[in-house]
């Protein structure tokens, strides 16, 4: 019987003596690694964190004490201990185990999380609650050390200096140091610092000196300012130390009972206390700790080899932005290239690697990402700024204020637009239209293919002159449309041509206005229609989210019977919301259908899988529309 076996619910860990812990560590690695090799998930990240998560819920009680994990990349050895390693089988598949944390999943998921750096700020909130609430629960948010570039952090731990009750921030270090590691000194000065003895003896002279008339707060000061010099002799004083909170480390974060001995009396202390701890990102798998990056998140892959089990047959949406903006680049010495932690995933590592001088990771700074780019553009250059679209949302502001009213020529390309998948709801990309649509002066493009979204880069770099947004989907350029492209001019759709154009007599005229990914979807839905009824319907890529063909529009609401919008946006705010209010102020005669995403989040799953749940794929629609436009027969 495994170690792990015993594992069957929160707290078992405690029943282990410590002497086990590193075969238990060996066997959550062995498990992680299986369950991902199948799934996919985040890996290398999870890999490192196994003995943090170890030691923490070695000194907590769950569900009572909470533990905030950042992002969330590193919590699957949290789940594993709180009775969920059964549904590992399912982990990221749709209506199984989330690959973050989530409060309806268990109670002992304290926070749900899914983008970085907002771990501390919940921990600030707990922790005056805590205060307010007279309670004496235990309090710890664990954050690696790519979130400390996300400047949401710093707003936290400026406040966190108000917080005079117990919490702890355990600093997962898998890449930077960000104090000196001075070894054996460090740990064991360390573990004094905190210790119960060293804490109750200081506390008690300082009372004594402070009660002596006149002289003892001087003493009292002058000893601290003495105490204070000899410590920073041996550790040097950081930032953490500046705001007020505690700072502890750096510690061996793959030594268990270490951890453990120096989390229980960090939580003995009535004040915020940071543990930093190094560990190595992918520990326990060689090919994840050489290629941490290529293994932070991955599909199903082959565990001797590390090579996927999906073969890439084509081109996705990300290589044929990075191809086009290395081509563009090289004709424009202006264009200068921006992201935010996301090199590899938006496909600006490749446009770095020819032009390094021309490339800029801001890291976790979205916000600051996009001003930086007003900043450029506002000097003469032309930045590209490659995000996600779930990430976008956090520089909502910026994008109004520093760059739309400015109207400055900044182009944002929104990678993971529309149904995301696995990653769930803090990933999807459903919301853009809806957030984008409103900004003053900015140009809104969804490119329905490969060709077009070449297309829509060479536009919004070397035509527009001010804000354009290109948004496309994860996964594989749509390329069968690619000889499919009319002039590109702001502004004007494409009507997608095809042979029959005879009406049927059983049906009602029908057009097909599709938006950016939903064309190649439109596409078979003509096809099918075009098999059952020698009949093929209008279909337009309406290219242009804003501005929308006006023209075009009241054109097909006239011409036709029955106008279908499709597009992978919620309704509230979408195109078809838009062209709705038209037809209802201008008196057009069309009926609609309009095809989006009605509920307010999407859970996690494959894309296919969410699209016919939603109604989104090509059979359901085809369906609805047959339906509504099928003449009634007489009696």
């Amino acid at each position: 019987m495994s170690l792990l076996d015993s594992i069957n619910k929160e707290n078992d860990i405690k029943k282990l003596s410590p002497d086990c812990m590193e075969q238990l560590a060996g066997e959550i690695r062995e498990f992680i690694l299986e369950s991902v090799s199948k799934n996919g998930g985040h890996l290398a990240s999870n890999l490192g964190a196994v003995e943090i998560t170890m030691a923490l819920h070695r000194c907590m009680d769950l569900p009572q004490d909470k533990i905030i994990y950042d992002v969330g990349h590193q919590s699957y050895t949290h789940k594993i201990l709180t009775g969920r390693k059964e549904e590992f089988y399912k982990l990221r598949r749709f209506g199984g185990m989330s690959g973050f944390p989530k409060k309806s999943e268990s109670d002992c998921d304290a926070f749900n999380t899914g983008h970085s750096s907002t771990s501390i700020s919940a921990l600030v909130g707990m922790a005056m609650a805590k205060e307010l609430n007279g309670t004496n629960e235990k309090l710890c948010a664990v954050i690696g050390d790519g979130s400390m570039t996300g400047g949401m952090v710093y707003e936290a731990l400026q406040q966190m200096s108000q917080v005079s009750t117990s919490c702890l921030i355990v600093l997962n270090d898998n890449e930077m140091s960000i104090s000196k590691n001075v070894g054996g000194v460090s740990k064991s000065l360390s573990k004094f610092r905190i210790g119960r003895p060293y804490n109750e003896l200081k506390s008690g002279i300082e009372k004594t000196l402070l009660n002596i008339p006149e002289v003892g707060y001087k003493m009292a000061k002058g000893i601290k300012r003495s105490k204070d010099s000899l410590k920073n002799l041996i550790v040097p004083d950081n930032m953490f130390n500046d705001l007020g909170v505690t700072y502890i480390g750096p510690i061996d974060g793959h030594d268990v009972n270490v951890m453990t001995e120096i989390f229980n009396n960090a939580f003995d202390l009535n004040r915020p206390v940071i543990v930093h701890v190094k560990t190595k990102k992918g520990k326990g798998y060689r090919l994840a700790e050489r290629y941490p990056e290529h293994f932070h998140g991955v599909g199903p892959f082959n565990p001797e080899t590390g090579r996927s089990l999906k073969v890439k047959t084509a081109a996705t949406n990300t290589d044929v932005f990075a191809r086009s903006l290395i081509e563009i680049g090289t004709k424009n010495e202006k264009v200068v290239a921006i992201t935010a932690a996301m090199a590899h995933g938006t496909g600006i590592r490749a446009f770095q690697k020819v032009f390094p001088d021309r490339t800029f990771d801001v890291g976790i700074a979205e916000q600051h990402a996009l001003t930086f780019a007003a900043g450029l553009a506002s000097s003469g250059c032309i930045p590209v700024v490659a995000l996600y679209s779930s990430f976008l949302q956090r520089a909502y502001d910026q994008l109004l204020h520093d760059i739309c009213l400015q109207k400055l020529h900044v182009v944002i390309c929104i990678d993971r637009s529309g149904i995301v998948g696995e990653d769930g709801e803090t990933h999807m990309g459903i919301y853009d239209t809806s957030y984008l649509r409103e900004m003053p002066g900015l140009e809104i493009i969804a490119p329905k293919g490969e060709k077009e979204l070449e297309d829509a880069m060479d536009y919004a770099v070397n035509t527009a002159t001010g804000p354009v947004a290109i948004k496309y989907t994860k996964g594989v350029a749509y390329s069968d449309l690619n000889d499919k492209n009319v002039q590109f001019l702001s502004g004007h759709s494409e009507v997608i041509n095809f042979e029959k154009t005879v009406g049927n007599k059983n049906l009602k005229s029908i057009a097909l206005l599709a938006v950016g990914s939903m064309v190649e979807t439109a596409v078979k839905v003509r096809d099918k229609i075009s098999s059952e009824y020698d009949y093929e319907p209008e279909l337009i890529n309406l290219r242009f989210i804003k501005p929308l063909d006006l023209d075009r529009i009241r054109e097909t609401m006239n011409g036709f019977d029955l106008v279908c919008i499709l597009e992978e946006n919620v309704r509230r705010g979408s195109v078809g919301e838009e062209i709705g209010y038209i037809k209802a102020t201008e008196g057009l005669s069309a009926d609609i259908m309009h095809f989006c995403i009605d509920t307010e989040t999407v859970q996690q799953g494959a894309v296919s899988k969410l699209k016919e749940e939603l109604g989104l794929d090509a059979e359901s629609i085809y369906n609805k529309v047959i339906e509504a436009a099928r003449y009634e027969e007489k009696a």
